[in-house]
């Protein structure tokens, strides 16, 4: 199992939020190279993981405050923060077979806490 804590998705990367597209693909742009600079970085200090080829990515939200947010949404703004992720892990982002997002709402931060598990594991 692999744990990293990305930073928050970007508003702009919202479904919902109606950017220009030279505005969302810069936002995404900067969202990926971001999680791929912290993944690769967190990633160092674990030592090297055989991935198998059917993985189950977790995703826990933790938000900013105390505001309402809906989990697709959450998850959509997320695609350019799992490509970034697949980038420092050197995989396509395809091996994740499965994607889980649940929310801790019993604290604050701002951050994703990542779980990569091998898929016949998770759940036992």
């Amino acid at each position: 199992m692999i744990e990293l804590v990305l930073g928050w998705p970007p508003s702009q990367l919202s479904p919902n939020a109606r950017l220009h597209w030279g505005k969302l693909a810069r936002a995404k742009k900067s969202y990926r190279q971001a999680c791929h600079t912290v993944a690769k970085e967190q990633l160092k200090k674990i030592e090297a993981v055989d991935l198998p080829d059917d993985m189950v990515l977790e995703m826990t939200f933790v938000p900013p405050d105390k505001r309402n947010y809906d989990r697709d949404n959450l998850t959509a703004r997320m695609k350019a923060g799992i490509d970034g992720l697949a980038d420092a892990l050197r995989i396509d982002d395809k091996r994740f077979t499965t994607v889980i997002a649940t929310m801790d709402t019993e604290m604050l931060g701002g951050f994703v806490r990542i779980r990569i598990l091998k898929e016949k594991t998770y759940g036992a």
